[in-house]
């Protein structure tokens, strides 16, 4: 299997960073809270969610938090904000006191956590009475378009490439198996929504380039082949996309709920 790296910070936003952005801030228009609230960003990785935060939703302060040293460094450079602090931890055992924040959010985490359950009470645990707890998600079996068509091609050469396959290996990232985690989790107001977000690529270097950085389970499997094997995905998917321009979707699936009073 690929090794899954998650260390460098500028190849992951090439990848799929420059597009979490945008889905940032639509789901933060999607809770919509009001300012001078205390934030966590559990699984902040390179600071877009937190970015995003500092940016609209007038925060006191917010707390990201990943176990990637690598991507801590590039959030706190980024971040160039005050009010943001940046902490190594696990989001199965959060270092953080009960009941600390009025706002606990994780984007594009949870289904990499090997217990999402647990993270979900940990999540609800850290909120105050009454405080939002949500995520968000990518759809990889369908609507996260770059990636669905980079593992439809993969696997259409490579059989064994489907167990590497997010779509597959990921069934948290549904609509219905959120809702569960959340209400799982003792959450009360459940509510889940898509949010969809356009990823426009110049033309196909644009796309290919990003699955070379080695960030993520699909540019890991592309620089764990060889390079005749890399050679014939990269020309599968080069007749497969569209010419010119490519315009994709990328969804993401969100979930929120309120801890009791």
């Amino acid at each position: 299997m690929a090794d899954e790296i998650w260390a460098v910070g500028d190849a992951y936003d090439t990848y799929v960073g420059r597009w979490s952005r945008r889905t940032a801030a639509s789901f933060l228009g999607w809770l919509d809270l009001p300012g001078g609230g205390r934030w966590l960003d559990v699984g902040c990785g390179t600071g877009a969610l937190t970015a995003t935060i500092l940016a609209v939703a007038d925060p006191a302060g917010v707390v990201g938090l990943d176990t990637s040293e690598g991507f801590l460094a590039v959030a706190r450079t980024r971040a160039g904000d005050a009010r943001a602090v940046f902490r190594h931890g696990d989001a199965r055992s959060l270092p953080l006191p009960d009941h600390g924040f009025d706002a606990v959010v994780s984007g594009l985490t949870l289904n990499f956590v090997p217990e999402p359950a647990r993270a979900a009470a940990e999540l609800a645990r850290v909120a105050v009475p009454g405080g939002t707890v949500a995520a968000y998600v990518w759809d990889y079996a369908a609507g996260m378009e770059m990636m669905r068509y980079f593992w439809d091609a993969a696997t259409a050469l490579d059989p064994a490439a489907a167990e590497l396959d997010e779509g597959r290996r990921f069934p948290l990232c549904a609509p219905e198996n959120l809702r569960a985690l959340w209400t799982d989790a003792g959450l009360d107001a459940v509510a889940v929504q898509p949010i969809d977000t356009a990823t426009t690529f110049a033309d196909f270097d644009d796309y290919w380039r990003p699955f070379l950085g080695g960030q993520g389970p699909a540019p890991a499997y592309t620089m764990s082949l060889s390079e005749d094997h890399r050679d014939s995905l990269r020309e599968l998917l080069r007749a497969r996309l569209p010419g010119g321009v490519i315009a994709l979707t990328a969804r993401a699936w969100a979930v929120r709920g309120r801890t009791s009073h």
